[in-house]
């Protein structure tokens, strides 16, 4: 049963301004049963966390003072607990406290081996007064790994809470990015911005608005899994370790890219994906991985880039940290290796309203393409209507290989496999 104080506290957590009412959307969200239970049931996130948790548990949790930073339903405080922490302070700056805060309420009767082993603070980390701690533990990731930001605040308990040699969980993550090719994702898309070209809607010319429409929907990141034979080239790497990159290093990342396509066909964007490390165990969210509730993401070009069959493809992407908990996303992409590439420090990606060009003329060239997404105004995917059995199903073209070599199918056998 809750004792009177904490019944004030309860109240207090509620009252608070420090928390929801400063950053109404994000902890809002977070605070909902709903949120929770689909991170909760996502079985590939969950059971690495507590296989990690428990595993590491001789090193980094047993008689260990713990801090869990954006503690949610409080899950991985309570695994610390079942790997031997003395103690576990679960910092969640949500009204999920509250909730927090009557589970533990019912600790003498009910999950009696928590008793006691776990303090609730209701703030956020960088308004909490803690002592040091052995262990940090913290699930701060978003889509693409960065997006909502909470890393930030991993790295600032990192640098205010955590004792010298310390352990970290997660300790590093790694972005991935690879080009793509989705002619009926792009299209679909494209048929959102059609709409905008009607001009007779019930009598209403919608037409002047359809160049606005297609800025606004193609800077929309797209959330879902897809098939990893829409990939047109291996991935690149974008490494984080989280033990010792700053908070103004990961408030502007640029990680920059070369392909080799062996494929002829188009490039409709580049597509995003990330894994972290729990203690040694790897949990991807790869196309080729189990799916999880981060998905994948895929950023769309405005117009698709042609490639040939061995062409290299480079560029650059940069995220660039905004208001909105999230991340701007601008990119370049170039065909050839004599190209040059814009500086990625400089380069302001305008719209065609803004840009004094032919019309008619491609933007940037043929071999060029530039784009620029809002990591935060993400929409979603689920259609998975399409045949992949063979790439020329998704208007992917291999070239004939030398007189001798086979039948023409050898050279799919990396980047196609079932």
């Amino acid at each position: 049963m809750a004792s009177r104080d904490d019944t004030r506290k309860d109240a207090a957590i509620k009252a608070s301004p420090s928390s929801e009412s400063r950053d109404p959307a994000y902890f809002s969200y977070y605070a909902q049963f709903v949120h929770q239970q689909n991170m909760l049931q996502d079985n590939v996130r969950t059971s690495m966390y507590h296989s990690a948790i428990i595993a590491n548990g001789p090193g980094w949790f047993r008689g260990k003072t713990v801090m869990d930073i954006g503690a949610g339903s409080g899950i991985l405080s309570y695994f610390a607990v079942q790997a031997g922490a003395e103690k576990v302070y679960a910092v969640e700056a949500s009204s999920m406290a509250v909730r927090m805060r009557k589970m533990l309420a019912s600790t003498g009767t009910r999950n009696t081996w928590m008793h006691e082993k776990i303090e609730v603070v209701p703030s956020k980390i960088e308004d909490a007064e803690l002592v040091q701690v052995d262990t940090l533990i913290s699930e701060p990731i978003g889509v693409l790994l960065v997006h909502e930001r909470m890393i930030e605040s991993y790295l600032y308990a990192r640098d205010h809470f955590l004792k010298p040699g310390g352990a970290m969980l997660p300790s590093a993550g790694t972005i991935y990015l690879a080009p793509f090719t989705d002619a009926n994702l792009w299209t679909q898309t494209m048929a959102k911005v059609r709409f905008w070209e009607n001009t007779n809607f019930f009598g209403v010319d919608f037409s002047p608005l359809c160049r606005d429409a297609k800025e606004e929907i193609f800077a929309q990141p797209v959330v879902g899994c897809f098939d990893h034979r829409i990939l047109l080239a291996p991935s690149v790497s974008h490494h984080v370790d989280f033990r010792t990159i700053t908070i103004a290093d990961l408030q502007d990342i640029i990680i920059p890219f070369e392909w080799e396509v062996p494929f002829t066909g188009l490039i409709h964007g580049i597509a995003g994906w990330f894994d972290i490390n729990l203690g040694g165990f790897m949990l991807s969210t790869s196309p080729s991985a189990e799916r999880t509730h981060w998905q994948q993401v895929r950023f769309l070009l405005k117009e698709p880039l042609a490639v040939n069959a061995y062409e290299t493809i480079r560029g650059w992407m940069r995220l660039t940290v905004n208001s909105q908990r999230s991340y701007d996303v601008v990119a370049e992409i170039v065909t050839g290796k004599e190209a040059l590439l814009a500086d990625p420090k400089t380069t302001t990606i305008q719209s065609k309203e803004t840009e004094e060009i032919d019309p008619r003329l491609t933007p940037g060239g043929s071999g060029r393409r530039q784009g620029k997404w809002a990591l935060h105004e993400q929409c979603y995917w689920y259609d998975t209507g399409v045949d992949y059995t063979r790439p020329e199903f998704l208007a992917m073209y291999s070239p004939d290989l030398l007189e001798g070599s086979g039948d023409g199918n050898e050279m799919d056998t990396q980047l196609f496999s079932a």
